[in-house]
Order: structure tokens, then sequence, then C-alpha cells
């Protein structure tokens, strides 16, 4: 098996299987960035299994899966995602300028 192959594989299962977050299915694809940050956020904090703060594994996999659609994410949907990172920071009452 290639290199490639077993990455796609990887990064697809963490995104579909994240033992810390019990993500709704297709989340990633609406086209409401608040939707996105609401179930995002209902995950993160209803998560046991997540191993630090809710707005941090949050935010982790929202960046995950942005990092790993890569060029592959249309521009539209990238430009939802990247607001929903936004919407997701005021929703925590975190400021824009911490890393996470």
């Amino acid at each position: 098996m290639s290199k490639t192959k077993s990455k796609k594989r990887w990064s697809d299962k963490v995104t579909r299987e994240s033992n810390a977050l019990d993500l709704e299915r297709n989340m990633f694809t609406w086209k409401d960035p608040q939707r996105i940050v609401l179930s995002l956020k209902r995950s993160a904090k209803s998560s046991a299994r997540r191993k630090s703060e809710p707005f941090r594994s949050a935010m982790s996999m929202l960046s995950f899966y942005i990092n790993r659609a890569g060029k592959n994410l249309p521009a539209k949907q990238k430009n939802i995602l990247e607001k929903a990172k936004t919407e997701l920071r005021k929703s925590f009452g975190r400021n824009k300028n911490s890393k996470f």
C-alpha cells in the first residue's frame, strides 16, 4: 500500500471515528458556520473521552479537517470553515489573537 493511500485512510478514519468527539455526519460540508460551531461545541462539551478542554478539542478537530482536506477543499467551503473558526472562538469567549 502506498504512503498516500494510508495517509488518506488515516485522516478519513479520524474524521469519521474521532476518539475525542462524536461528530455529526457530514458536518464539515454544512453551509452555515454557526451550525457547525453549535455542533462542534455540543460534541466537545458532552464528550467524556476528550483529553483537553472543550474549546481546544473543538478547534483542533476543525483545524484538522481544514488541513487534511487541503487543496481538495473547495474555496467556498474553506471560507465557511474559516468563519466557523472565528465563530467558535467567539462562542467560547476567546479573543482573535489566541493560538487556539
